[in-house]
């Protein structure tokens, strides 16, 4: 079964061909109004194998080639952090738009650049925050704004796993953006933000830097305008359960884990009554804002409502403010 709508077949270009890129080549099967004509690596052998492995018809050994594909709509950029900016900027201005990677950019300034390009240009362009468009998000939002349970008091979110040590890796080095807030910290501080509908009014950190110089686990709290808090965490040096609970003057609702793409939740009134929602979901769950890309695309939208880039520069501003309390500049942003 694919997912539908209306509006011309848009033709998807993909530049990286990492687990993100191969999982998101994938789900787009499940989009009847898509095609996915070309496949971009600095190793042209890499290239092939990846196209091979998913029927895609064209190649190429450079990013800036992809772009001058004329058969290509938008492109899915899927590579390591540091190059998001660079990356989306070429397709950009050769007309291309995009769908960038979270984290959208390394920082505040860069993703004002590629906003006020993909203006310029006149382009869709939107992060790739699979969590907002998946079917049990959704209905997490229209449950929210429905009052169920009253206005919003306590978030807590945790995203945290145990990796291997790997200090080459784009977990750890910070030449490629590394550490656990840009890589899985940005899911629940981007889930705060579209839950509480703004960015804290006040920030307190704390975390634990590995040998490398990049966070390897931290804890938010998140203080806002309402009086509401959000206490947030991230790591990948320790396993966590990996839910969301979110509590307001009439009840709480329990994302469960994985949260950030997850299929089921439990509403509980104060009085002790619950029920349970399942919304489950086909592949990995990466195809609908594929969906959502093409039906902006079919109607002349440069931007998605679920994901506005207006709050994509707002979250990455927070994340900006956390870095910043624990001094923590990635190579590539020092004079």
């Amino acid at each position: 079964m694919t997912e539908t709508n209306k509006g011309r077949t848009i033709r998807w270009g993909i530049i990286g061909t990492g687990k993100i890129a191969a999982k998101f080549a994938s789900d787009l099967a499940f989009v009847d109004n898509a095609e996915l004509v070309a496949i971009a690596s600095r190793n042209a052998e890499t290239a092939k194998s990846f196209a091979k492995k998913f029927s895609i018809p064209n190649t190429y050994s450079s990013y800036e080639a992809i772009t001058a594909d004329p058969d290509i709509d938008i492109i899915y950029v899927a590579t390591v952090n540091t190059l998001h900016m660079e990356n989306t900027l070429t397709c950009l201005n050769a007309g291309k738009s995009v769908l960038c990677e979270k984290p959208f950019a390394l920082n505040a300034d860069q993703a004002q650049k590629m906003i006020e390009t993909a203006h310029k240009k006149k382009l869709y362009l939107a992060e790739a925050m699979w969590t907002r468009f998946v079917p049990l998000t959704v209905e997490l939002r229209r449950i929210i704004a429905s009052g169920t349970i009253g206005e919003i008091k306590m978030l807590h979110a945790d995203f945290c796993f145990t990796g291997r040590w790997a200090p080459q890796s784009r977990l750890l080095n910070p030449d490629l953006g590394g550490g656990a807030l840009l890589d899985i910290g940005i899911y629940p501080v981007s889930f705060a933000s579209m839950l509480l509908n703004c960015q804290p009014n006040r920030i307190a950190t704390l975390a634990n830097m590995a040998q490398t110089g990049v966070d390897e686990q931290a804890a938010f709290i998140f203080q806002y305008d309402t009086g509401a808090l959000a206490v947030l965490s991230c790591a990948i040096n320790a396993q966590t359960h990996g839910q969301a609970v979110i509590s307001g003057g009439k009840g709480t609702i329990t994302v469960h884990p994985p949260f950030w793409h997850s299929s089921k939740m439990t509403i509980t009134a104060n009085d002790g009554s619950e029920r349970t929602v399942e919304m489950p979901y086909q592949g990995n769950g990466l195809h609908y804002q594929a969906v959502e890309a093409n039906r902006c695309i079919n109607n002349g939208l440069t931007e998605t409502p679920a994901m506005p880039q207006k709050e994509t520069l707002a979250i990455m501003k927070t994340l900006d403010t956390i870095r910043g309390q624990w001094k923590l500049k990635y190579p590539v942003e020092k004079d």
